[in-house]
């Protein structure tokens, strides 16, 4: 076909046109002719078009070639190999560390180390109050925290709930190859006198997705076990063995109910017991009055939520005082164990682990042998043990945002071993908290804390970047508010698990070391890539809140002080140097890392020389006209906030005023006039030399009644600064602005104890401050707990009182490590 149509290309019909043309009036064909050149002229034209046309859709294949492989990246994780190797949180691999109270957020619950885990947990019902399950800020429960937990195998954790005492205890045992056995015991009564309520207790075991559970019945009413088989646990058998007396008396009365229903996740187990509640049942003990009280009873689950796994629920209504108890026996540990770990054995055992608990601890910080009181000691006790009863494990993604890709993506399916800063408010994993939390968690269990560490290190995605927030899984994501779920890889943290690892590098193993060196080294590489300044050792937090008129002052989420004062028109000309101290320490430790392995340390020992030049720190940071080292940026100090009634819109209701900024002074380059925390990194991480004539200036900010001074500890703002406990905006109130923050004080503290010990003019100035500081400090902190039975988020600087989240035994709890002088 193509040989015929160029055969016929030949023929008259080519030529026809030609003689038309000829035929024509002279003047009509020069019409028609182009002009010399003309023809050349609109061939390079053409030739121009299609080539612009083609860089253009190269140009475009370019970007979309980068916003995809930026996604990918942002989805993929690091080629490393896993800090945590494969198999090493399994059941034969790490016994202890198998089984734990692993849901924070839950009152008393406790899962495995595994994806989709089985898991088990307590709720309650005062008949006529409120249904108990998970741990909420201002649900009513006047006190709860642990007393006791060893992170391993035991815990005892006391609730108080109008007038409702709880004493919850668990004790595991090893045997097998599924993690062993546990047991809890459950002891209610009640304070005061008067007629105990009608109490119910519901002890429940649920799946995600993955094992199976039978119920075993007594009498057609009573779930007095459950048999169950999952992958990581093989075959086991939980028991609800029935109620009795207080001090081991006989049986108790009681009324029995079960429920078993389809789960349609974690997150809704509440909502499905509350719904299958019903006022129908009857507590008739013998010679009493009959009472009508709330059972559950079985409804098919959720509406339009189709089930991810089952769920079986023993509820038990009596009236307090009683004792419950419940045993978890692994198939697997039959051939093994001694005797169910129930009533007198079960009291053995709590009272052999309290006993060597009370031992070890005094064996870690020595309170005792320095004189600290008893009711001092318990306190530190169930600080630290509110720190062990609060770390999780959680399974599941991230939702991440590129600053380039308009959609979220889901993360990768991620681990996390992490402990928690409050069970209450923030029951999921933050980075720079958890820097803080390994502190401490180092000093009491080096192991656990390095598994943390690495499970945290493990998070890392091909570019270097750790989401700030780790919010994995729905019963996670459902403690969560919108705004705060997705997050984005242009934001970073401070690089705190450095501050950790420095504490933890001279007995650490160094296979294990090597396992997180390269995940180290590509973490701060990120650090140093994405969040540098405008000039050489400068840095600039990205991911500042990105509409002005809103805020005061916006805020900075991603250094972690959140609104914080710095520059208040936020641009690419600012300089923090919080984080310039953080990159400091970072470069430091690296170096010890990289000499430790026989690596070269070259490269980060630079850095830190270079970071750490006191010369150069004056340059870039010190502030001549505010007496102190202050961020820089495009700055006005004349901001105030503002109601504005915005334009009405014709046809609707007249619109809500608005509190707006307003700037009353153009903002230009300059220091900002913010002293507090900021101001004195260079001292809180020991950047500045014993005898560096800046130490008199920062130590006397301190010790200003004026400035950052209180009988409770550092403030966060001066009192004479212009931002001091101003809202940032209508519904913000102030949060860095001058309360006072114990990790932040915790590394005062620690600074403060190094320049007391290095020979320089101004090492009794810093004995004294840190002796005065420690005091205060750990007395209101103490002081708090024993009027409020709460480790609070932060307290105010006027009269110490707690504030904010509560518990709060995240870095709250290194007030342990005060108290132990162990720095």
């Amino acid at each position: 076909m193509a040989g015929e149509r160029r055969r016929r290309g030949g023929d008259g019909p080519r030529e026809r046109p030609r003689e038309r043309l000829r035929d024509r009036d002279p003047k009509q064909r020069q019409q028609q002719k182009p002009p010399r050149g003309e023809g050349r002229v609109r061939t390079v034209l053409a030739l121009t078009a299609a080539a612009a046309a083609l860089v253009l859709g190269l140009a475009a294949a370019a970007a979309e070639w980068n916003r995809w492989s930026e996604a990918s990246r942002l989805v993929t994780p690091h080629p490393a190999p896993p800090a945590v190797p494969s198999g090493s949180t399994g059941p034969l691999a790490s016994p202890t560390y198998f089984w734990g109270t692993y849901r924070p957020h839950v009152y008393f619950g406790m899962k495995t180390r595994s994806p989709r885990a089985v898991v088990t947990g307590l709720m309650w019902l005062q008949h006529g109050g409120n249904l108990r399950h998970t741990s909420e800020q201002n649900d009513g429960v006047s006190r709860y925290g642990w007393l006791m937990h060893d992170g391993e195998n035991f815990g005892v954790q006391e609730i108080r709930d109008e007038g409702l005492v709880l004493r919850t205890e668990f004790v595991k045992q090893p045997g097998g190859d599924h993690g062993g056995d546990w047991s809890w015991r459950v002891t209610v009564k009640m304070e005061g006198k008067g007629p105990a309520p009608l109490l119910s207790l519901f002890f429940y075991v649920a799946t995600d997705g993955q094992g199976t559970l039978r119920p075993v019945l007594e009498n057609g009413t009573r779930l007095a076990a459950v048999a169950g088989t999952a992958e990581e646990l093989g075959d086991f058998t939980l028991t609800f063995l029935p109620p009795t007396g207080e001090g081991g008396e006989g049986p108790k009365y009681a009324s029995y109910n079960f429920l078993a229903a389809g789960v349609p996740g974690l997150h809704r187990l509440t909502d499905l017991v509350r719904q299958s509640l019903r006022e129908s049942s009857v507590f008739s003990p013998p010679g009493r009055a009959r009472r009508r009280f709330f059972g559950v009873s079985s409804t098919g689950g959720l509406p339009g939520e189709p089930p991810q796994g089952q769920l079986l629920l023993h509820q038990v209504t009596l009236e307090p005082p009683a004792v419950l108890e419940v045993t978890m026996e692994s198939g697997s540990a039959a051939g093994v164990r001694r005797g169910r770990l129930a009533g007198p054995a079960l009291s053995a055992a709590l009272a052999r682990h309290a006993a060597t608990f009370e031992q070890r601890f005094e064996e870690t910080f020595g309170l005792k042998a320095r004189g600290v009181s008893l009711p001092q000691r318990r306190f530190a006790q169930a600080a630290l043990s509110e720190m062990l009863g609060g770390i999780g494990f959680f399974h599941g993604r991230s939702l991440l945002r590129s600053e380039r890709q308009e959609e979220p993506v889901p993360g990768t399916e991620s681990l996390l071993f992490t402990a928690v800063p409050s069970r209450s408010c923030f029951p999921r994993g933050f980075l720079w908290d958890e820097g803080f939390h390994l502190l401490l968690l180092g000093r009491w269990d080096p192991v656990l804390a390095r598994d943390i560490l690495a499970h945290w290190l493990d998070l890392l995605n091909a570019d270097g970047w750790i989401p700030r927030e780790q919010i994995l899984g729905n019963e996670a994501r459902a403690r969560v508010p919108p705004e705060f779920v997705l997050q984005h890889s242009e934001t970073a943290n401070p690089p705190t698990l450095l501050l950790a690892l420095e504490r933890l590098l001279p007995d650490a193993p160094l296979p294990y070391l090597r396992r997180l060196f390269p995940r180290l080294r590509a973490w701060f590489e990120w650090l140093n890539r994405t969040q540098a300044g405008p000039e050489p050792f400068t840095f600039r937090w990205r991911g500042r809140d990105t509409d002005p008129e809103r805020f005061l002052n916006p805020k900075t989420l991603s250094s972690g002080l959140d609104d914080y004062p710095r520059a208040s028109h936020p641009s690419e000309q600012e300089r923090h140097l919080d984080l310039r101290c953080w990159m400091a320490l970072g470069a430091r430790v690296l170096a010890m890392l990289a000499e430790h392995l026989g690596e070269s340390p070259a490269p980060y020992r630079d850095m830190a020389a270079a970071l750490s030049d006191n010369d150069l720190l004056d340059r870039l940071h010190w502030a001549p006209e505010l007496g102190t080292f202050a961020d820089f940026g495009n700055h006005s100090a004349a901001v105030a906030l503002r109601w504005h009634r915005p334009a009405p819109v014709p046809g609707r209701p007249p619109p809500a005023p608005q509190l707006r900024r307003e700037v009353r002074e153009a903002p230009r380059p300059q220091f900002v006039g913010a002293l507090g925390y900021v101001s004195l990194f260079p001292l809180l991480l020991q950047l500045l030399q014993a005898d560096s004539p800046r130490l008199p200036a920062l130590l006397g900010s301190m010790r200003n009644e004026r400035q950052l001074w209180t009988p409770f500890g550092l403030r966060s703002l001066a009192r004479d600064s212009p931002l001091y406990l101003r809202r940032n905006t209508e519904h913000d109130p102030p949060y860095w602005r001058g309360s006072i923050w114990v990790n932040i004080n915790f590394l005062a503290l620690r600074a403060l104890h190094g320049y007391a010990q290095a020979l320089g003019p101004h090492q009794e100035r810093a004995a004294e401050l840190y002796r005065e500081l420690r005091h205060n400090l750990v007395a209101n902190v103490f002081r708090q707990y024993e009027a409020t039975g709460f480790l609070w988020e932060h307290y105010r600087d006027s009269d110490g009182a707690g504030q904010g989240c509560h518990p709060f035994a995240g870095w709250s709890a290194l007030v342990v490590l005060a108290m132990a002088e162990d720095y």
